[in-house]
């Protein structure tokens, strides 16, 4: 055994360092804050002690007070061979080892830990020398930082790493070492811990398996028309627009949890948009190709096909952002009796606060992404995921990251984690739009996001709307997406659903595993709304169901994906998914 796990380790390392000399240079930009970030920080902290040398001297008498305790409460019980006395913690996952509480060691390590992690949140978060959203991207990376240097992310101070390759006899180790080398060979950008087994669904199969027919395609998109399941249907289609930063079937996972299987079996005429995973030869697209050629091409198809003079739409996240464009432009264009009824999943028109997302977007790191897409024609998808990974690094990062490399273990079987791992690239020109006209400059919200020679007005829409955001949303804050539905002047109906920006969204009535919030008042101010809403604890799919089909009949025979004009060109999922 010995000698065996000494040749992998030689042939690993041999393939470790081949894929690290194979990294793709990127630019440093898209890694970290530029350095005015760090001035400014570095200002401010100056700043503080100049103008509150007792608060800072508090703060460090206190830090180096309790270390010392902590010290001492150590060699006390190490000497006395006792357990540590019980100390006051948060609930945290990473410590759940009763190590952390009962040897002296790890004992120690968690609570200093603990209160340098306190320290140095508590300084940050005093900086009243910047304003508060640069005191926001300050507290943001320094959680970055404390959360990196968790005793949990490093061998010699994790009691579950430690005690597994006691038990394996240091196979964990060599384990982890594979899983590292191979995640190194997949991504030539950077490191990314493989999140769920890539194989334990297959698209079509067991995942994106609602039966159905491609029947339009462009160099833009796929649209997938799906087949009934019922002999009477409503008369009017339901198109969805996904997002394009991740693959459409997060809204068709596995049966039991797809939200357009579910919409199918109530009677809907299902269509769905499968965006083109774009490469360099999509440089020139930007966010009026993704409406011109994009949702208004998809929008006008359906409405042929279905012979329909209006149809129900749905936009999740930047692909409701779309839809939201696309009713100010029919509205300027006189031509939103196109659209009967639309639902928004947290979709963000408002950028004025976008959370903690913000924090990236600052001018280092748009500097970065601009040389990137001006030298690649678009923006790799390994950056937006990383991006989104560390605004839950715990969860998406770090505990991955030590439960592989460090434990040796295998990816979970989890499709949620899988579609989330299928990410795709983003244009470049598009990638600039969105950073800078909608979250730097805020043209939508304010009136003046220009597509398609028309100046596109939020507050002009009037077609009915349906909004379902989330309430621990770390992509489109609940109160951001409600602010930006309360600019529309039309029928608007707001939920909130328990959970997050993904798991808040797909949940099925079968699970009932999230509850939501209600209130059938118009959307107005974000905290007098949720105090005076009431709480179910059921999914909000049969809600928006109900709400879809009011003033329809269930009346008109299935259609068949298709039409004379626009005959199938191959079975679902179709190809653009897989690409």
């Amino acid at each position: 055994m010995l000698q065996a796990n000494l040749e992998r380790i030689n042939t690993l390392t041999t393939r470790l360092v081949a894929a690290l000399s194979e990294r793709r240079q990127h630019n440093a930009g898209l890694d970290s804050p530029d350095t005015q970030f760090y001035k400014k920080a570095a200002a401010a902290c100056f700043a503080e002690m100049i103008s509150d040398p007792t608060r800072l001297m508090e703060a460090q008498v206190g830090y180096w007070t309790e270390s010392i305790k902590i010290w001492s409460d150590m060699q006390k019980n190490l000497l006395a061979d006792e357990t540590p006395s019980p100390t006051p913690k948060k609930p945290d996952r990473r410590f759940k080892n009763e190590k952390w509480d009962n040897d002296p060691y790890f004992n120690m390590i968690r609570c200093q830990y603990q209160l340098s992690s306190d320290t140095i949140t508590n300084m940050t978060r005093g900086l009243t020398h910047l304003p508060e959203k640069e005191r926001e991207k300050v507290s943001f990376f320094a959680k970055q930082i404390v959360d990196m240097f968790s005793p949990t992310n490093f061998f010699a101070t994790n009691p579950d790493a430690l005690d597994k390759a006691v038990e394996t006899n240091g196979q964990s180790l060599v384990g982890g070492l594979e899983n590292l080398v191979r995640d190194l060979e997949k991504q030539k950008n950077g490191l990314s811990v493989t999140l769920a087994q890539p194989d334990a669904f297959e698209v079509g199969k067991e995942i994106a398996a609602t039966k159905g027919k491609v029947v339009f395609q462009n160099r833009m998109f796929q649209l997938i028309q799906y087949s009934p399941t019922t002999g009477k249907i409503y008369a009017k289609p339901l198109l969805f627009s996904p997002p394009w930063i991740n693959k459409y079937y997060i809204l068709d996972l596995r049966p039991d949890n797809s939200l357009v299987k579910f919409a199918v079996d109530q009677g809907h005429t299902v269509f769905m948009i499968s965006w083109v995973n774009p490469d360099a030869t999509f440089a020139d697209c930007g966010f009026d190709t993704y409406l011109e050629e994009g949702w208004l091409t998809a929008l006008d198809t359906v409405l042929e096909i279905t012979g329909q003079k209006a149809t129900n739409c749905l936009g999740f996240c930047i692909g409701g952002t779309l839809l939201a464009c696309g009713l100010a432009y029919l509205t300027a264009k006189g031509e939103d009796h196109k659209v009967h009824k639309a639902t928004f999943l947290t979709t963000m028109t408002d950028f004025k606060d976008p959370g903690e997302l913000g924090a990236f977007i600052e001018p280092g790191f748009l500097a970065g992404i601009h040389k990137e897409v001006a030298t690649q024609g678009y923006l790799d998808k390994y950056f937006m995921s990383k991006t989104f990974s560390y605004l839950r690094a715990n969860d998406l990062v770090y505990g991955p990251a030590v439960r592989s490399y460090m434990m040796g273990e295998a990816p979970p079987v989890f499709d949620l984690l899988q579609w989330n791992s299928d990410s795709t690239n983003l244009p470049g020109r598009m990638a600039m739009d969105y950073l800078e006209k909608l979250y730097v400059e805020n043209q939508l919200a304010l009136g003046e996001f220009e597509l398609l020679g028309e100046t596109l007005r939020l507050a002009e829409i009037n077609v009915p709307i349906f909004a379902i955001s989330t309430i621990s949303d770390h992509i489109a804050p609940w109160k951001s997406t409600f602010r930006g539905l309360a600019k529309v002047r039309g029928e608007r109906t707001f939920v909130l659903s328990e959970s997050g920006h993904i798991a808040g969204v797909v949940n099925p009535p079968n699970r009932n595993k999230y509850g939501h919030w209600y209130n059938p008042e118009p959307p107005r101010d974000p905290e007098f709304w949720l105090e005076n809403a009431t709480f179910e604890k059921k999914s909000w799919w049969s809600r928006w169901n109900q709400w879809l089909c009011a003033g329809q009949k269930r009346g008109l025979l299935a259609r068949e994906p298709g039409s004379k004009a626009h005959p199938p060109l191959a079975p679902a999922p179709g190809d653009y998914v897989t690409r």
